[in-house]
């Protein structure tokens, strides 16, 4: 009955990475790609390439530089009600009943730091790259420092936010720190390029949680008839032991259970990127990269902060006459720390994808790009994690078939996607270009596995742009884009959120509770070339 809190703790982390699913990628990466809805496989932007199609690196002469900064604003708005009929083992008033989730807040994670205490309204992240062409030379070489998929939400500035049992802080980025790649110019039409970026990942998770199954509210209820003062009889001391943790060990499914705090990274995370761009015409363009993926194998810490509630009922339990013999059977701890720490590993992998693309001159002003998209999520079937010690949360599983408490196996059901984007240029002048994008996203998670920890639904991507050429060589170019998404999870429909079954094995801290909210995402980039 008690299998609920660790049966968290492991989703966590599962979840946490699941927020790649389509929605992340690609933001904080390239502001002309942006800018064109990320439809730029046909028409690979400069240094930029390195990402998107490293054969576009061989258009480059000479030897270039860029900067970039982009500044994003996450929000993850939500609501709460429960069902008419709610019931959980007797407790029918949820406290979130009718309440909204707070103000969401934003932090980037340093490589070997962590993550700042500092929350902001939107986050700042450079970036920087170089390209090498030696005159009279097919070959270009270059290496690009850039964000390809970021995700960040702190909701700790509220301690009563409802949203807090499914992730207070979640935070999810890859930052490639550096792409050695190498471009060659076949012929006048014809480039190819190999990248192998090298990233730095990063995902951590702070959440509270409660265990709103009927199960555990029986036992509740059970308490409540032998001791509605909290306090245990002599009778109860002979048998179970189920009053004998006083007022603190009285089971509420709808309160807080612990808290969990996760924070695991991969130093060295090498990809590589395959790309070739075909110009047969100067009206017409055709590029394909394929990404490939990684088994990666996350390392970091865990801490689990057990309520008093937990520890006196099991303490309760223990103390009594009959409550050890019962979980011994069961497989019970014999206590619970108020905290357990230690050292976690899981190898999350990194699913590939391929993308190709179209480019065509409408007229000499106006340029139209069109991409195509797979992502093999289809991997990120089951998960495992593997814990140092035996958790003593995930101890009480065994009551529910789970023999291993070093580890925890979920499995995800993710599936791959195609998606689709496009991209307008309006050449207004030699120098000046107006740029439009459009990328309608569609997510990897169903949505009967969506969750708070990674509240990712279909969305779309809006895009205005420009860019200005200086007399030097140098150019500036400039975006703001849009990216919204809503979901309405009606109660009982999504095992990841909100079922209420009896014997529900995966966490649902909103049993019986319809949960409708969107994710907005505001984004500002901006980058200057210059040869040097």
């Amino acid at each position: 009955m008690m299998r609920r809190p660790l049966a968290i703790a492991a989703a966590l982390s599962v979840l946490a990475p699941g927020a790649r699913a389509g929605v992340t990628d690609n933001l904080a990466t390239s502001p002309t790609a942006m800018a064109m809805g990320n439809a730029v496989t046909a028409d690979p932007p400069g240094i930029e390439s390195i990402h998107f199609n490293p054969a576009g690196l061989a258009r480059l002469t000479g030897t270039h530089h860029i900067d970039t900064i982009f500044v994003a604003s996450i929000r993850n708005p939500n609501k709460f009600v429960t069902a008419p009929d709610i019931d959980i083992g007797g407790f029918k008033d949820d406290p979130i009943n009718g309440m909204s989730s707070g103000p969401v807040r934003q932090a980037v994670a340093l490589p070997y730091i962590g993550i700042p205490k500092a929350r902001l309204p939107a986050v700042a992240v450079p970036g920087l790259g170089f390209s090498y062409n030696a005159p009279g030379s097919n070959w270009t070489f270059g290496t690009l420092v850039y964000l390809s998929q970021a995700m960040s939400v702190d909701r700790t500035k509220d301690p009563n936010d409802p949203a807090r049992f499914d992730g207070r802080l979640i935070q999810l980025q890859r930052l490639n720190y550096l792409s050695p790649t190498a471009a060659y110019k076949v012929s006048d039409t014809l480039r190819i390029g190999l990248a192998v970026p090298i990233a730095y990942t990063n995902f951590a998770i702070n959440t509270d949680f409660r265990a709103p199954n009927k199960l555990l509210g029986t036992v509740g209820q059970l308490q409540r008839a032998m001791c509605p003062d909290g306090n245990g009889t002599v009778i109860d001391t002979l048998t179970f032991g189920l009053c004998g943790g006083g007022p603190e060990g009285m089971v509420d499914p709808f309160k807080k259970a612990a808290n969990i705090d996760f924070d695991m990274h991969a130093s060295f995370d090498p990809t590589f990127n395959i790309g070739i761009l075909w110009e047969p015409k100067k009206w017409l363009a055709l590029g394909l990269v394929y990404q490939g993926g990684s088994d990666t194998t996350f390392r970091g810490q865990y801490m689990v902060h057990a309520d008093p509630m937990l520890r006196s009922f099991v303490r309760g339990l223990n103390s009594s006459l009959l409550g050890p013999i019962v979980g011994a059977v069961t497989g019970m701890p014999a206590e619970i720390p108020e905290y357990q720490s230690g050292n976690m590993t899981a190898k999350i992998p990194f699913p590939w994808r391929v993308q190709a693309g179209i480019k065509l001159m409408a007229t000499d002003y106006v340029q139209l790009n069109a991409d195509v998209s797979y992502a093999d999520w289809n991997k990120w079937n089951q998960l495992t994690f593997e814990f140092d010690q035996s958790v003593k949360l995930l101890e009480m599983a065994r009551l529910f078939g789970y023999a291993n408490s070093h580890q925890a196996t979920f499995k995800m059901g993710f599936k791959s996607v195609v998606n689709y984007s496009f991209g307008t240029q309006i050449n207004v002048t030699k120098k000046l270009s107006l740029r439009a994008g459009y990328e309608p996203r569609k997510s990897s998670i169903p949505g009967n596995q969506m969750s708070l920890l990674a509240p990712l639904p279909d969305t779309k991507l809006k895009s205005l742009g420009l860019r200005y050429k200086f007399d030097s060589g140098a150019e500036v170019n400039v975006t703001g884009s849009y990216i919204k998404g809503s979901y309405d999870i009606p109660a009982r429909s999504n095992c990841n959120l909100n079922c209420d079954d009896f014997f529900n094995l995966i966490y649902n801290p909103y049993a019986a509770t319809t949960v409708s909210g969107s994710l907005i995402v505001r984004y500002f980039g901006a980058s200057y070339v210059r040869p040097f």
